[in-house]
């Protein structure tokens, strides 16, 4: 499984081009099928016609009831400055490719913006597919075009397109996710998005989680995940590989999440809570007003204190059943509002290094502070 090392290494090389999975696509999108009737859905981090988010949409078009489909990229695309093209492979899969413009014209490459409106059968041939929307965009009944800017989400030609949409549903780039997702809070859109699970710490993320504006999706909650990645991507990770049915260049990356502001059902299922509070399995901190939980699983049904647990425990979040206070990490005397350090009764001491829990001295993994808003009654001793 990839460790953080191998998403700083394809960051600092500017690596950002990791292709979603269309099963994992398919896993979370189900949730949320309520959300698109009548929307206009903007794909704004892919190509076209490599993106599976796209696939994905265009292919469920008529399903969902969408009322526009919208896909960008960045300038960097290789599909950018080239003519659409399509058939068949030799094991006769629909394909696309793209045919050079020549090499003048290519000096000056331009990304391409997708807008599907309709999808119907236009072949004639009893189904829909990739193939009927690739024709669609050939005849002009859907509109394949240049963009005039670099295609970059920030760029004033993608913030108007972003104005336009309803839903917002891609894989960002994981080095400009904080940016990335203060731009869909800004424009007061809702998203389903992937980024990993160490986002939810940021500073910037984190007052967007305590304050209920983004949370986890459904689908994905432990393990790692495979992306598919440009053909000019080093393999030099042990996480890396060539998928055998299709011979595309993939790496598996660890602690992957959804990550949404559309409600679901899920979110709202109660965590069954069995354990008691005890001060030997919960013992207190040395430096906050709370006791340690150290699995989800273990939180005591009775305890009515604050509790420092896993930041898994955020795969289990229900807002109904519980209050999040703050993070305990090594950004936390930093990033904490005075008022929560004094709520928490905060002592500060190098051993923390800037806001981690410690146990006797020790410092614990990075904890989020909970308290359990309808704790049980203290068991009746007789």
């Amino acid at each position: 499984m990839a460790k953080n090392a191998d998403l700083g290494a394809a960051k600092t090389a500017k690596k950002d081009e990791f292709y979603t999975q269309l099963t994992d696509i398919e896993k979370e999108m189900r949730y949320y099928r309520k959300h698109f009737q009548g929307k206009t859905v903007l794909c704004n981090c892919d190509d076209p016609f490599e993106s599976n988010f796209f696939k994905y949409f265009a292919l469920n078009f008529n399903r969902l009831g969408l009322k526009k489909l919208i896909a960008t990229c960045y300038y960097s695309s290789p599909i950018a400055g080239q003519q659409l093209q399509y058939g068949c492979d030799a094991n006769g899969q629909m394909t696309f490719y793209f045919e050079d413009k020549g090499a003048e014209e290519n000096k000056s490459k331009r990304p391409y913006k997708a807008v599907v409106t309709q999808v119907y059968d236009k072949m004639g041939d009893g189904g829909v597919d990739m193939l009927d929307v690739a024709e669609l965009f050939r005849t002009g009944e859907n509109e394949l075009v240049e963009l005039e800017g670099d295609g970059d989400f920030r760029s004033p030609e993608c913030l108007a397109l972003l104005d336009e949409s309803d839903i917002v549903v891609t894989n960002p780039p994981f080095s400009l996710f904080r940016e990335y997702v203060a731009t869909l809070v800004e424009h007061q859109k809702h998203f389903i998005i992937i980024g990993n699970v160490n986002a939810l710490k940021y500073k910037e993320i984190f007052p967007y989680i305590i304050s209920n504006q983004i949370w986890l999706g459904a689908s994905i909650h432990s393990g790692d995940r495979a992306f598919f990645v440009p053909d000019d991507y080093s393999l030099d990770a042990s996480t890396c590989g060539i998928d055998e049915a299709t011979g595309r260049k993939y790496i598996r990356v660890k602690g992957v999440r959804w990550y949404t502001n559309l409600d679901m059902k899920q979110r709202h299922e109660e965590l069954i809570l069995v354990k008691r509070y005890s001060p030997e399995n919960n013992p207190s901190y040395d430096n906050y007003n709370a006791v340690e939980v150290s699995k989800t699983a273990d939180i005591p049904c009775d305890y009515t204190g604050i509790m420092g647990v896993p930041i898994t425990f955020f795969d289990k979040f229900n807002p109904d059943q519980f209050e999040i206070i703050w993070q305990a990490s090594g950004n936390t005397r930093a990033s904490a509002p005075v008022e929560i350090l004094e709520q928490l009764g905060y002592k500060p001491s190098k051993e923390d290094r800037g806001g981690c829990c410690l146990l006797n001295g020790k410092r614990t993994y990075d904890r989020v502070f909970i308290r359990n808003k309808h704790p049980e009654p203290p068991k009746e001793v007789k």
